[in-house]
């Protein structure tokens, strides 16, 4: 591959996809990797750009043909990357953001050990559950069991953090952000970076306080460090 692989995951509500988006406009040379999925289009979601949805059968049939780097099935619904999407960024000479949950990120992690890969977490479950709850608003759906199973599901995927090199939590979109854009620079970089000092604190072997902050809120302590 031309350039570096980044892996994102983060608890569904987290910000991740709006995060994402931020570092991509401060940073050139970011290609996205639009994952499929069967799950119906939320919003104002298109088709080719938040995700390529397709039904089942036809996911099923890829999964067959082996088309997929990886692929889980969250919620009841697929999601997979398409190995294409590393060819597309090899032929264009960029790095590439996989936006991918636990499950595809530990395979990605070890078919591909020299991937970046990148948790981000909310600081605490009351956050999550409040924009959990605007979405379900902003989409015209209001499913309690719904959201109980995703905070449910947050807890679990924390306790995995320590499988990532990187942890951000994004309490604050710029300061989030510049983190990740710091993680992206030091990763390029032939030579240590001005930002590496940031990227540093934002190991997760670092521990920083505030994403121990955020874990305790989440009542996981005493992880592996």
């Amino acid at each position: 591959m031309a350039g570096i692989l980044f892996i994102i995951s983060a608890p569904s509500g987290s910000g991740k996809s709006t995060l994402v988006s931020e570092v991509r406009r401060l940073v050139s040379g970011l290609d996205f990797s639009v994952s499929y999925t069967t799950r119906k289009p939320r919003g104002s979601e298109e088709d080719g750009r938040e995700y390529h949805f397709t039904t089942r059968e036809h996911f099923e049939q890829m999964i067959a043909a082996g088309e997929f780097l990886e692929w889980a099935e969250v919620f009841g619904n697929y999601y997979g990357t398409a190995i294409s999407a590393l060819d597309q960024a090899r032929e264009h000479g960029t790095d590439l953001l996989l936006d991918i949950d636990v499950q595809g990120a530990l395979q990605v992690m070890e078919k591909m050990p020299a991937a970046v890969s990148i948790f981000i977490l909310p600081p605490s479950p009351e956050v999550l559950e409040r924009r959990l709850r605007n979405r379900s608003q902003a989409e015209g759906v209001a499913n309690e069991s719904i959201i109980e199973t995703r905070l449910a599901e947050a807890r679990n995927e924390l306790r995995m953090i320590d499988d990532y090199r990187y942890a951000l939590v994004n309490d604050a979109l710029d300061e989030a952000a510049s983190e990740m854009r710091a993680i992206v620079l030091t990763a390029r970089a032939q030579e240590t970076p001005p930002e590496s000092d940031l990227a540093a604190r934002c190991l997760t072997r670092a521990r920083s306080p505030r994403l121990e902050a955020a874990l305790a809120n989440f009542g996981i302590l005493g992880a592996d460090h």
